[in-house]
């Protein structure tokens, strides 16, 4: 990053010698807790590790989640959010966003046996019941978008899991890593892809409010990424290159 405009962040993660980098680690294939090998790993562990190189720092990664997200920015538990944070109208008086490097629709996981649920457009059908994450944004989409199947609400992500491998339930609304996710650790999902998006939603970085300057070196940082092609291939590494942005 180019040090004759560096923001009063930027400068005090040069004094400190370390960024501090919130993540979620539940987050497979963004910021993912490998529980077989303890590791960090995911698109946004290359990144931070890009990022931290091009400030000559340090990284430190917090571990945080997106209900600690807004408070973590404030109190300043860390200089910037890397775990595929939703652009949501909501959390903009909180944090600003950097451009958006990923971007995934509304996706659906059911089960193999379930063969009435075969693709997407089974879905909103009479006598179907479809599980979203209470506070998420696909809570209100597929609520107002499904006009015939019912919409149920759950607490928890685990929940929603639950409710479809019990057979409470034919599909739950997830994301497109979270759906990779779970065709990737069990025998027993499937991802039911719309044909056109679905609700779509950029992913960006999230800076603490109000720090314009700082906030500008990490577009910087992410628009070289993009132009050097680093960004698609981390995205690519793990399984995510068709919802990268490019621009």
């Amino acid at each position: 990053m180019n040090s004759a405009f560096a923001s009063e962040r930027s400068e005090k993660i040069k004094t400190s010698g370390e960024i501090k980098v919130c993540i979620w680690p539940g987050y497979f294939a963004i910021s993912y807790r490998n529980p077989r090998t303890q590791q960090l790993e995911g698109v946004d562990i290359e990144m931070a590790h890009e990022l931290a190189d091009s400030l000559g720092v340090k990284l430190n990664f917090v571990e945080s989640s997106f209900s600690k997200l807004a408070s973590n920015l404030k109190n300043d538990t860390c200089d910037i959010a890397m775990h595929g944070v939703g652009i949501r109208d909501s959390r903009k008086p909180h944090m600003e966003f950097s451009q958006p490097y990923l971007a995934s629709g509304i996706y659906a996981v059911g089960t193999k046996e379930n063969e009435e649920i075969a693709r997407w457009d089974d879905i909103d059908q009479d006598g179907v019941i479809a599980v979203v994450q209470k506070g998420t944004y696909m809570e209100p989409v597929v609520k107002e978008r499904f006009k015939q199947a019912e919409v149920s609400v759950v607490d928890s992500f685990k929940a929603r899991e639950q409710e479809v491998m019990s057979g409470r339930a034919d599909v739950f609304m997830t994301d497109f890593p979270y759906g990779k996710r779970m065709v990737a650790l069990t025998s027993w999902a499937v991802l039911l892809s719309p044909e056109q998006p679905f609700a779509k939603t950029g992913y960006a970085y999230a800076v603490p409010k109000g720090e314009l300057e700082w906030l500008k070196e990490v577009d910087d940082f992410l628009a070289v990424m993009k132009k050097t092609g680093k960004l698609y291939q981390f995205a690519a590494k793990h399984g995510l290159s068709e919802i990268v942005v490019h621009q």
